[in-house]
């Protein structure tokens, strides 16, 4: 049975995949865990409970509302346990230079049940909020920003490249003359903006009609997709041998960046194939533990229909 996360308004919280999670990286009593995207700690209580009281377990977000989460997950995890405030890439690379080692490292990208659920944060397209999505607070840009200072031309790259949204350039045209009125200042001038822009049958198609341009808006303003290029190196610098690196992606861009790169490092060799031997002295540095990606079961989806699009990839360190 895996253990639950307690939100604030006493609802359960299962994390995304915990099970394969669990399995895939094998933790053992005495290792060293980071979980380098904590969020609400589900993916954390789940890890935690296999050191069985002994070992150390670090847990990093940049989020600042992560931390009351963890000082419960502190009060019942029975090991040492320390909570590390920044971007992923930067803690993990700090940990490493000071030569801190892990067994096990997680990365849950995208947003957090914690973050969608507090409507004040501006993640949601369901309630009307300020136009926020800003995973640290204390950064300077806001979607607010974006949507009422970017070109026409690149909120159409944003919600075309980010949301992969089919009307992209129409809705960013209806931005560009709603804004001229009045600036945005709310999710729901935006949700009604983008309703008003699309064909009206793609109004009750897939999902939301806004969706995909949040989902945009949210990677470009937390520049998810760099931070992760930056954050997966940094990973694989703190594993031990033998180590067990594990991805939660929500996005078919995330998802080829970690495919690409547990690939190339795991190549080994990269002399051209005429040589007669090996020149570069390349050796591998993972071993993928799974062959392709790991998708919720049926029962899952049921339960949680958030985790529809989630894919998760795991490697070894040699």
């Amino acid at each position: 049975m895996l253990p639950n996360v307690l939100h604030d308004n006493g609802a359960d919280h299962v994390p995304v995949l915990a099970e394969e999670v669990r399995d895939l990286l094998d933790v053992q009593p005495g290792e060293t865990v980071v979980d380098a995207t904590f969020g609400a700690g589900g993916h954390a209580a789940v890890l935690a409970a296999e050191l069985r009281g002994r070992g150390r377990f670090i847990a990093i977000d940049r989020d600042p509302d992560a931390r009351p989460y963890f000082e419960r997950f502190k009060r019942h995890v029975g090991v040492q346990a320390r909570f590390l405030r920044g971007e992923a890439s930067v803690v993990l690379g700090q940990l490493a230079d000071n030569d801190v080692k892990a067994d096990a490292i997680l990365l849950d990208l995208g947003v957090s049940s914690m973050q969608l659920d507090r409507p004040e944060r501006g993640f949601s397209y369901a309630h009307d909020a300020p136009l926020d999505m800003r995973m640290d607070t204390n950064g300077e840009e806001t979607a607010a920003d974006v949507v009422n200072h970017a070109s026409e031309r690149e909120l159409t790259r944003i919600f075309r490249a980010y949301g992969e949204e089919r009307y992209a350039r129409q809705i960013a045209r209806a931005v560009g003359r709603r804004r001229r009125r009045q600036p945005f200042e709310r999710t729901g001038e935006l949700v009604d903006t983008i309703k008003s822009a699309i064909p009206a049958p793609a109004r009750f198609g897939d999902g939301h009609p806004a969706r995909r341009v949040f989902q945009a808006l949210r990677i470009a303003v937390n520049d998810e997709l760099a931070e992760l290029e930056d954050a997966l190196p940094a990973a694989v610098d703190m594993l031990r041998p033998g180590g067990r690196l594990a991805v939660i992606s929500f996005h078919s861009l995330e998802d080829r960046t970690v495919k690409r790169f547990i690939r190339d490092l795991a190549r080994g060799c990269v002399c051209p194939p005429d040589f007669p031997v090996c020149r570069c002295g390349q050796e591998p540095e993972l071993r993928p533990l799974t062959r392709r990606a790991v998708r919720p079961s049926a029962e899952e989806l049921a339960i949680n229909p958030r985790s529809a699009s989630a894919r998760l990839r795991a490697a070894l360190k040699t």
